[in-house]
């Protein structure tokens, strides 16, 4: 464990310390950028190898000489100088809207969470950059049922958020006509592969529950598999299909199971697991449930190791108390 640690810093400065801050230029900003730097560079070498044939060639003009060099630094200077403030401004635009997309995406999240009769629900989520590519709902369905959806879109930023937000308005429209997790998967699997890019896809898991039995009925979409914690035992849900958008003729299976009096269903998005060190993450994750059921929540958010958190972050608790 702490070779790892070390490894990681290691690996974290090098790339700091080679980091090419041009790099998120657009290209033709890039090579007029280096093209000053390397004018500026120029200027500098002359000025302190001052080699003896230029000297000899401008032997009557020496004054003039230097000057032309310290006008062509200054030239490189201003040019780049130009091209970083064009950059800065680009940048602190770019922010702008994406403090203006974490205020929108907070208010497609449940702010807060109803009460359920016989059940208690805990929510963790926290993305990694200002916008985030996870997705949770909570949702109430006729026949005494609730619908649980989480979902983890591929990438990181603004087309991850993009793309979270159309699921999340995808399972809002149709759980309220059809609140099987079936017709969800396949429904937005078929959208997902005809109107997003190749390289786009999702996980996600869709879960009913019968409030009254505790029976669920689930899909999985490639998605890491909910856990269903009682008196020390887990069983898995695991995947039914393949994540969403890969294929557009994807078929889904719904599974079964039953959240026990007293038992816990985990949700969680692979942030989680990604953040704990070790070689058994989700052996810690049952060792945190199991070591004391009244805080849960608090034990698997002590799992999380700050220096291995690289990524968005949800987790959904649903306990089933006495009714």
């Amino acid at each position: 464990m702490p070779s790892r640690i070390r490894v990681e810093t290691v690996r974290r400065s090098l790339q700091y310390a080679f980091y090419d801050w041009t790099r998120d230029m657009p290209r033709s900003k890039r090579f007029i950028t280096w093209a000053a730097i390397l004018i500026q560079g120029y200027a500098i070498w002359f000025g302190l190898s001052r080699p003896q044939i230029w000297v000899w060639m401008w032997r009557e003009n020496k004054l003039g000489l230097y000057l032309g060099v310290f006008l062509l630094y200054l030239l490189g200077e201003r040019v780049m100088h130009g091209m970083v403030t064009s950059e800065i401004v680009r940048k602190t635009q770019l922010e702008a809207d994406q403090m203006a997309a974490q205020q929108i995406q907070k208010t497609l999240q449940p702010e807060k969470l109803e009460a359920l009769v016989g059940y208690e629900i805990e929510v963790f989520y926290q993305p990694f950059r200002a916008v985030s590519g996870d997705y949770f709902d909570v949702m109430d369905l006729p026949g005494n049922r609730t619908l649980f959806a989480v979902a983890d879109v591929s990438g990181k930023g603004m087309p991850a958020a993009l793309l979270a937000a159309n699921i999340q308005a995808l399972v809002r429209s149709l759980a309220n006509v059809e609140g099987e997790p079936v017709v969800l998967a396949n429904q937005i699997n078929k959208h997902l592969s005809r109107y997003t890019p190749g390289n786009r896809f999702a996980t996600a898991v869709f879960v009913v529950l019968s409030r009254d039995s505790g029976e669920l009925t689930y899909v999985n979409a490639g998605h890491n598999a909910p856990m269903v914690f009682c008196d020390g035992s887990a069983t898995s849900l695991e995947a039914t299909g393949v994540p969403m958008g890969l294929l557009n003729g994807a078929e889904y299976k719904a599974g079964a199971a039953i959240v026990p009096l007293g038992g816990t269903l985990l949700l969680f998005t692979d942030g989680l697991t990604d953040s704990i060190p070790g070689n058994d993450p989700e052996g810690r994750l049952r060792g945190a449930i199991s070591d004391n059921p009244a805080k849960t929540m608090s034990n698997l958010k002590s799992l999380i190791d700050p220096r291995f958190k690289e990524d968005d972050i949800t987790i959904l608790l649903v306990k089933r108390t006495e009714p």
